[in-house]
């Protein structure tokens, strides 16, 4: 949903008294929800009522999409069953076409997506990983591909500059960006902290814990590296991640193997 329409379901929610994203709040044959973004009217500049995929979690590490014809892109291979009619699709580059697929080589940032497109439940899952949905209303959702297990088929995937950041963790220069309106589904090595960064309280976080972040956030790279800790004296975390501005990052309670972690 675009932004024009998106404000004209909004208005037209607020004034109908229905609230927006309130499913099953709207009258009928008027208003109908679609999820917890928007709801769609027959006057939608779109010109017809939209689907949307509803995420919901089953247990901490089973996700289920119930999907009345509409599509979503999940980790190639996450599917553990469905009911209904589906259909599945391998997508190039990350679900970004050609040209996302050579974004994806140059940069190393690799991502495996398939389409799920059909009538029904798809329940998905990864290595018994933990679960966790994440709301996107149209800012964007700066992710390792290798959390990621789904998104919306709306949302839109793509690759930023990370620097050192992602040099410490091993993972390349580059990561993973989702953004649109919908829901996406990350992964975590245990049940992850979501943390708030404000103006007045920065939070700086370990490269192997770090999983996602999200809002107006600015990162910079921070050594804490001295002689200290040559000499083993030191508290292990060689470098850090310092996030300022306003906005969420997911942490986990497991720490990958980092560059960082071997200085």
């Amino acid at each position: 949903m675009d932004a024009q329409t998106s404000a004209h379901c909004d208005s037209q929610a607020r004034a109908s008294g229905t609230g927006v994203g309130k499913e099953g709040s709207a009258p009928r044959g008027r208003f109908r929800a679609i999820s917890a973004f928007g709801i769609c009217c027959r006057g939608c500049p779109a010109g017809y009522l939209r689907h949307v995929a509803m995420f919901r979690l089953q247990g901490s590490k089973v996700l289920a999409i119930d999907m009345t014809g509409d599509a979503v892109k999940a980790k190639n291979g996450s599917m553990v069953a469905y009911d209904g009619q589906m259909g599945f699709k391998k997508l190039s580059g990350g679900g970004e076409g050609i040209r996302g697929m050579v974004t994806r080589r140059i940069t190393g940032e690799q991502m495996t997506l398939m389409e799920v497109k059909g009538h029904g439940t798809c329940w998905f899952a990864d290595r018994a990983s933990e679960i966790n949905l994440v709301a996107l209303q149209g800012d964007t959702l700066y992710v390792e591909s290798s959390n990621l297990l789904a998104t919306d088929g709306g949302l839109r995937t793509g690759t930023s500059f990370t620097g050192l950041r992602g040099a410490s963790q091993g993972n390349g220069l580059f990561t993973t960006t989702v953004e649109g309106h919908g829901q996406a589904a990350i992964m975590s090595d245990g049940p992850a902290v979501v943390l708030r960064v404000s103006p007045q309280f920065p939070l700086t976080v370990d490269p192997g814990a770090y999983i996602a972040h999200q809002g107006n956030v600015r990162q910079s790279f921070q050594s804490g590296v001295s002689f200290r800790t040559f000499m083993g004296e030191g508290g292990g975390e060689a470098f850090q991640i310092r996030f300022e501005g306003d906005g969420l990052v997911y942490v986990q309670p497991s720490e990958r193997n980092t560059i960082a972690g071997d200085v």
